[in-house]
């Protein structure tokens, strides 16, 4: 007990200038495996150091006292305590130790999943992320925690205020894969499905060696969400993605590939036999939802299908067409999409006639000038800092390795077809890396 109420003088006296960090850092580092050593003794030790003052030294604290498994009543008395510390600790300090503040914020969320109150973590991990940040731009391996309590909570709004930084720097693939994809089912709950589309295509499309259930379920939902916002979807991957997953991907997802196959050919009624035959294999994937949603999306797709042949057209014809059950019904689709701002039309009730109309905006406001002008300085941006990867790039050690040896394959794979179309072997020049 001396030797903590040694290090806890320590720690007040060294929590001033970067230096004398430093150096508290190197005496904690040492002290730890003793903290861990005697957990329980640490309990009264909280109280004499301040987690705003003092955090470097309370953060070893924290993470020794917190260590061992706990139960739903120690949670309960423990999650003020993190949250206090999250919420108030000098992010300059923790930095010095990522790790050991990465392992308490994860405890804490752990904690608040234990009592099953997710919505106690949203604020606190969101105050964690930006305190772990270094810039605006990296990807901590808290993002994916924070999003899951967002997600959990129903806290789509906070959670789409970290969705909105543009993401350049990444501690760990996995922590890619997951912030995509619950980032991507956040913009579904708010139905923004542009967004959700670009963090799903993601991580789809993100490098891999083999194919990780987290892609796989990110596809189904980008299936989904593809036929919901567009009404159709490609099977073709993009070139860039990588080869597990253009081999093995779709093998996954049949029912998926085969639904968007069946909703292409525009009939609601056979599409609707082939939902209900899979229902439960969408349940099961927890997908149903969504799939009723395509459903749903299949009238709306069908209706904006009609503005591009017709100029006018009864609610009855439109009901026919689009096989609802009556002009009522059809009117409501279409009061909802000129709501949604998906069609431009006007409704007679008298005759019950639809007139649609051309797309009204002239580009010309000031609320659009604004809007175009964002955009290209959003591009101007992205292209600068993509020139300063590539550069960056082609002075990488690594990346310059790989080339040399690129290049020395190409070389030997010249010599050897040559070789071959000198002694007549012409068909033989055909070589697979």
């Amino acid at each position: 007990m001396g030797s903590i109420e040694n290090l806890v003088t320590q720690i007040q006296g060294l929590s001033g200038s970067i230096d004398d960090i430093a150096h508290l850092h190197n005496i904690l580092k040492v002290a730890d495996e003793s903290l861990h050593a005697e957990p329980s003794a640490l309990s009264s030790v909280l109280d004499q150091v301040d987690p705003a003052k003092h955090s470097l030294g309370y953060l070893y604290f924290l993470e020794a006292f917190t260590s061992g498994p706990v139960s739903k009543e120690q949670a309960l008395t423990l999650i003020p305590i993190l949250a206090r510390f999250i919420n108030c600790c000098d992010a300059q300090q923790i930095r010095f130790a990522p790790d050991k503040f990465v392992s308490v914020c994860k405890r804490f969320k752990d904690h608040v999943l234990l009592i099953e109150s997710p919505l106690r973590g949203v604020s606190p991990m969101r105050a964690a992320v930006r305190k772990l940040q270094t810039t605006s731009e990296h990807l901590t391996t808290l993002h994916p925690d924070f999003l899951l309590l967002c997600l959990l909570s129903k806290s789509y709004n906070i959670g789409l205020s970290v969705l909105e930084d543009d993401i350049f720097d990444v501690d760990q693939p996995r922590d890619l894969f997951l912030y995509c994809y619950y980032g991507g089912m956040i913009c579904i709950g708010q139905k923004r499905f542009r967004k959700a589309l670009e963090l799903l295509h993601n991580v789809v499309t993100a490098p891999m060696n083999a194919i990780n259930a987290i892609a796989v379920e990110a596809y189904k939902k980008y299936i989904l969400v593809s036929l919901i916002h567009y009404g159709q979807f490609s099977t073709s991957l993009p070139k860039y993605a990588s080869s597990a997953a253009q081999r093995n991907l779709k093998n996954f997802c049949q029912p998926y590939i085969e639904l968007a196959t069946t909703y292409s050919s525009g009939k609601i009624a056979e599409f609707k036999i082939y939902v209900d035959t899979n229902r439960e294999k969408y349940d099961n994937d927890k997908n149903l939802g969504l799939v009723k949603q395509v459903v749903s999306s299949m009238y709306k797709h069908n209706i904006q299908r009609l503005t591009q042949t017709y100029l006018t057209l009864s609610l009855q014809d439109i009901a026919n067409t689009v096989q609802l059950g009556s002009p009522k019904e059809a009117e409501m689709h279409v009061l909802q999409m000129i709501q949604d701002g998906e069609i431009f039309a006007t409704i007679n009730q008298k005759d019950g006639m639809v007139r649609f109309l051309e797309d009204p905006e002239q580009y010309k406001t000031c609320q659009m000038i604004e809007h175009i002008d964002s955009s290209i300085q959003r591009i101007m941006t992205l292209s600068r800092k993509l020139n300063a990867m590539d550069e960056l790039m082609s002075y990488d050690p690594l990346y310059l390795s790989k080339v040399r040896t690129c290049f020395e394959i190409l070389r030997q794979v010249t010599v050897v077809s040559e070789g071959f179309v000198s002694s007549g072997w012409e068909g033989a020049t055909e070589i697979r890396l």
